[in-house]
């Protein structure tokens, strides 16, 4: 009990010391939000961590922070320098609140950057496997092997292409170790792309040449994925049309719109670090132009709630035309959900619009009623 009693006493003037260090330093610049910041863990709590962030003050890494980052926390001491993720830069207390697994998560993405500037080959296990490739993960990020990127000797040998026999062969290769590199991040989706085969910088460079920003091409389905879809532009070359450019309606699963093998034109809109980009929805007639001088700020319009995100609900006024009804409109993301049913139209006022940047936000009219 002596020794629990001293600890305590050691704890507080330190804690306080903290508060007052950061009082004093709030007239620095505080690191932004999501910024990764350094410094030393002075002392570590039962639910809680404190680290010294001076010019900045005091950061804290504890409630649901501390319990995401346990497994790390178990391994530093009082003393480690650390890199944390700055997640809100002064709370009540005056602590800059920092996140650990978000940092570590950051290294991480940087790690892998570093990995496909170098060409570094990795031997993983492939995880599972579906109609269009293999799923491997690298230090706990999900990543996508495209059949089209394997080598020879692991591409599925189907001579009717039936995409039931080339998942079935694909199924063979999984417990197996495959020498890989990343080729692509997409942050966003939380996966990596991955490539089995030799990649000659120097060839890639020329078949990459023939192409330019504005082309748009004749091309094929080559692998369905969560977050787009893989086509073919010639042997050795594809390119990613993410999910984001493939109508201009929301869409859910690209599996329910395309099928491989099928034939697609899409407009090349990005080249870049020896990737092409394209869109499908470039090539359709644009919905938001219609609405160019027409809706503005302050305007009251019908529309319906077609789907839920971690925002809020996203209400559409036309076919690929929509708007987000934010959360912090709500008393809460439940009562949100309670009031704007799926499926039902209800009146909305304009708070934002900007069809050329295809941005609209709303808020939801009290005074109406939905309709099914």
């Amino acid at each position: 009990m002596i020794k629990e009693k001293k600890v305590a006493e050691q704890v507080e003037p330190v804690v306080e010391n903290l508060v007052l260090s950061s009082i004093v330093n709030r007239s620095v610049n505080k690191p932004e939000i999501d910024s990764l910041v350094e410094g030393a863990v002075i002392s570590i709590e039962k639910s809680s961590v404190y680290v010294d962030l001076a010019p900045y003050g005091a950061g804290i890494i504890y409630g649901r922070e501390f319990i995401n980052a346990k497994d790390i926390i178990k391994k530093i001491s009082p003393g480690d320098v650390i890199k944390a993720k700055v997640v809100d830069t002064e709370n009540e207390d005056g602590y800059i609140e920092l996140s650990l697994k978000e940092a570590k998560q950051a290294l991480t993405w940087k790690e892998a950057e570093v990995a496909i500037k170098e060409k570094k080959v990795m031997s993983l296990e492939i995880k599972d496997a579906n109609k269009g490739g293999l799923i491997l993960e690298w230090q706990g990020i999900q990543g996508f092997l495209p059949a089209s990127q394997l080598k020879a000797e692991h591409y599925p040998r189907v001579l009717d292409s039936d995409k039931d026999k080339i998942l079935k062969e694909l199924k063979k290769l999984v417990g197996q170790q495959i020498s890989v590199m990343i080729i692509s991040t997409l942050q966003k989706e939380g996966k990596l792309i991955f490539s089995e085969k030799d990649n000659n910088p120097e060839e890639k460079k020329e078949i990459l040449s023939k192409y330019a920003v504005g082309d748009e091409l004749e091309c094929a389905i080559a692998g369905l994925v969560d977050f787009g879809v893989f086509v073919k532009l010639e042997d050795g070359l594809e390119g990613l049309v993410h999910i984001s450019e493939l109508d201009w309606g929301l869409v859910e699963n690209p599996r329910t719109m395309f099928k491989i093998g099928e034939k697609i034109r899409a407009k090349v809109i990005e080249i870049k670090d020896g990737k092409i980009s394209l869109s499908i929805k470039a090539l359709k007639e644009n919905p938001w132009k219609e609405f160019e001088g027409k809706l503005k700020k302050g305007d009251i319009i019908k529309g319906v709630v077609i789907k839920y995100n971690k925002h809020g609900a996203l209400v559409s006024i036309k076919e690929g035309v929509a708007g987000l009804v934010h959360n912090s409109t709500f008393p809460s993301e439940t009562k949100l959900r309670e009031k704007l049913e799926l499926g039902k139209t209800y009146n909305f006022q304009i708070t934002l619009f900007e069809p050329k940047e295809q941005k609209m936000t709303l808020i939801h009219l009290e005074k109406n009623s939905g309709q099914g």
